[in-house]
């Protein structure tokens, strides 16, 4: 038994002697109404911005990772560069989990060894380069990298601290609370999947306590369901406030619109490998003979199809703004030489004869629904403005946790995402989305279409290995140009962060889109 069992074990025998009650702090409970579902409670299985959002309650990370993408102390309180390849942190003395057991080294080298190793490498953008971590000792932990690693401080903010006994614990550990024990704001009560999680205010948090003594994040992807709630007066603040119900947010004399910036890049990918796209036949349904989506003409053709300004302004009615590439002007990686794709769909229907396609084919368009921002909606436009140029489309959705695994492994011909480039640079989404596909780097996680540019990742190399920012600016440019000057995904928008709220809170939007509980405060 490990001294960390141990402590617990005594810890719960203390629970079981009568003690006279402390005065508790004020009983205020906090519901927020999320856009989305995760999938798992387990903060190392899959990085998305609903897992991500939802674990931030009860785990904390080394780096707190802010609204703005800044890094700041949390469980680490400093760190430093030893060397090119070997970063040292130094532990906040006095934190314990939940249960009470004292938080040292060992927890964190077990967190960052098994979110570099878990088998659905959900995290491999953030933990390719670390090669090892080792306790220097008990507030002392040393990360080396295989090579000079200019994004390891952001890395390691994604990845939630657990406690060392539940690093070899099943998913399903965390979803029923065994191992749902973190160091973070917010304590485990419940949890009922695709339904609701229900946590606790730590009263010892080594921030200080939140505001709310109880947190309820309920999911609510039904846009109608989550704006119903609102105002009905159940829920005290709702992601991704829909477009559809503004005015009436805007006139109630209790509720608010929240706005923000967001650092979502939304794109539609493609299947750029096979020979054979699975869901594109020919007009008159019979098999072709090649994937279409291997002829950059063909790509060129279906953006300039999209009529991506309509889309922001009616179907997202301006909740977004038209993107060319992963990030906008002023972020680093923001490259000028990157060619703007006008809305042009004659030009397009001739592009397509040009590539052998005078008829057009037939395509299956796939993308999830709630998700993101009118997404669904997005999508049967996108299908419309095929159509018109010959290119028959059928739009299939589905719930985001049927949807997420299948379009990251490559199952779909033409599908909808995005991804939060909260790095305020190019190399994350382009280790995440654009990388050739390589468990082994950690690159290609969620690369759905296959792609594999030797370019690209020969610059991605350089410029995550290049620690000199004048010498990277160019690199990271040169990832913007390459990406999307072939095409490799077709931009939409950015997306903007919109919240409902009642007047008694107030909130500043968070660039990454994440609610947490704890950053909501009481309106004074």
């Amino acid at each position: 038994m490990t001294a960390k069992v141990l402590q617990r074990a005594a810890i719960a025998l203390l629970g079981t002697i009568a003690i006279p009650a402390m005065a508790s702090a004020q009983e205020t409970p906090l519901t927020i109404g999320m856009s989305t579902t995760p999938t798992t409670l387990d903060p190392h299985e899959d990085s998305s911005a609903p897992n991500n959002a939802t674990s931030r309650h009860i785990w904390d990370s080394l780096i707190n990772l802010t609204g703005k993408s800044s890094n700041e102390p949390e469980l680490a309180t400093d760190w430093k560069a030893v060397d090119d390849t070997h970063w040292e942190f130094k532990l906040r003395e006095g934190v314990k989990f939940h249960d009470g057991s004292d938080f040292n080294a060992d927890d964190v080298v077990a967190s960052l060894l098994r979110a570099r190793d878990k088998p659905s490498q959900g995290f491999a953008s953030y933990t390719r380069n670390i090669t090892n971590v080792t306790a220097k000792d008990p507030l002392t932990i040393v990360i080396e990298t295989k090579v000079p690693d200019p994004l390891l401080l952001n890395s390691v903010s994604r990845i939630r601290i657990i406690s060392a006994d539940c690093k070899d614990a099943p998913v399903q550990d965390f979803d029923n609370g065994k191992c749902a024990i973190g160091t973070g704001a917010y304590s485990f009560v419940s949890y009922q999947p695709g339904s609701n999680l229900t946590v606790k205010r730590n009263d010892s948090y080594f921030a200080g306590a939140s505001h709310w003594s109880n947190v309820t994040l309920r999911f609510l992807p039904d846009d109608g369901a989550r704006l119903a709630s609102l105002l009905s007066n159940e829920i005290d603040i709702i992601e991704t406030l829909p477009a559809d119900g503004m005015e009436r947010v805007a006139s109630s004399g209790n509720l608010q619109i929240i706005n923000g910036q967001s650092s979502r890049f939304a794109y539609l990918g493609l299947d750029v490998s096979r020979d054979v796209a699975a869901f594109a036949t020919a007009a008159d349904g019979s098999p072709l003979d090649k994937n279409p989506f291997k002829d950059e003409r063909v790509r060129k053709a279906l953006l300039m199809s999209i009529n991506r300004d309509a889309i922001v302004e009616r179907i997202m009615q301006k909740n977004g703004t038209v993107a060319d590439q992963f990030v906008a002007e002023g972020y680093a990686g923001h490259s000028d030489k990157v060619e703007k794709v006008a809305y042009d769909p004659a030009a397009a229907k001739a592009l397509l004869a040009e590539a052998g396609y005078p008829d057009g084919f037939s395509l299956t368009l796939h993308g999830p629904a709630g998700r993101y921002v009118k997404d669904a909606e997005i999508l049967q436009a996108v299908g419309q403005m095929f159509t018109r140029i010959g290119i028959k489309s059928k739009v299939e959705v589905l719930p985001w946790a049927m949807y997420s695994d299948k379009y990251s492994s490559g199952d779909f011909s033409f599908f909808f995402g995005a991804w939060g480039v909260n790095t305020g640079e190019t190399t994350n989404p382009t280790v995440a989305l654009v990388a050739t596909r390589d468990e082994k780097k950690g690159t290609g996680r969620y690369n759905g279409g296959g792609i594999s540019d030797p370019k690209i990742d020969e610059v991605l190399a350089k410029a995550s290995s290049t620690l000199d920012e004048a010498e990277r600016k160019p690199l990271l440019e040169e990832l913007s140009t390459q990406t999307f000057n072939n095409l490799w995904l077709l931009p939409m928008h950015y997306e903007n962060v919109v919240l409902g709220a009642k007047k008694s809170v107030s909130y500043a939007p968070r660039g990454d889109k994440y609610t947490l509980a704890y950053e909501v405060k009481p309106e004074n």
